[in-house]
């Protein structure tokens, strides 16, 4: 009878992760560097809600200089698109780590600086930068993962150029740390998406996916 009603209370706490994981971002951690030299490709549809838990790394004795890079394409009809950066609340941790983030692609506005990653010829460029560090900054929190998170820069609206698209983060103040880059808003959660989400859930919420000794 106590293995039933364990098997019982089992199914419910499953159905309730489930439930809890399809109303939010298809989580992804970063195992492997997201380089300027190997982009991580976004093969699913930029508008469907996707969050990639990264890391600008910083061994604590040396500048960050790391980069991470994106990639996805528009073939043939407009895309809604949105990007957003936050860094989790880890006591004073990262107070002070404010990543920017800047898409590149075609038809946007040419570049007007410079930026510590290259540009295609013909590519332009909109950076979305954070506040200044030390910044008193706002609060959201992300009950999927059960942490609170610095609100960051947003980028939002439609594209209608074809072509590959380019997103770098990186830490001009040279700090580095964990952050979290969203991408897309529609939610669709295929079989291997909430296997995907059900496993890094789990690591998320006992802070697996952070790099602070």
């Amino acid at each position: 009878m106590k293995q039933i009603i364990k098997i019982i209370i089992a199914c419910f706490l499953s159905l309730a992760l489930i439930s809890s994981i399809v109303s939010a971002h298809v989580p992804y951690i970063e195992y492997k560097d997201y380089n300027e030299d190997k982009p991580l490709y976004v093969w699913k549809m930029i508008e469907y809600s996707k969050a990639f838990y990264a890391w600008l790394e910083n061994d604590g004795v040396n500048p960050c200089e790391d980069i991470d890079a994106f990639k996805f394409n528009i073939i043939n009809k407009p895309k809604h698109v949105y990007i957003e950066l936050i860094v989790p609340v880890v006591d004073d941790y990262y107070e002070e780590f404010v990543p920017w983030f800047a898409l590149v692609g075609p038809e946007l506005p040419e570049p007007n600086q410079n930026f510590p990653f290259e540009i295609p010829p013909g590519y332009g460029v909109i950076v979305k930068e954070n506040v200044e560090p030390g910044t008193e900054r706002e609060t959201l929190y992300e009950p999927f993962g059960g942490k609170s998170y610095y609100v960051g820069p947003i980028f939002e609206e439609n594209l209608s150029e074809p072509g590959t698209y380019y997103i770098y983060c990186w830490d001009p103040y040279e700090q580095g740390g964990d952050y979290v880059l969203v991408l897309g808003k529609g939610e669709f959660f295929g079989p291997i998406d909430i296997i995907r989400s059900i496993i890094n859930t789990i690591i998320i919420r006992r802070d697996g996916e952070l790099h602070i000794n």
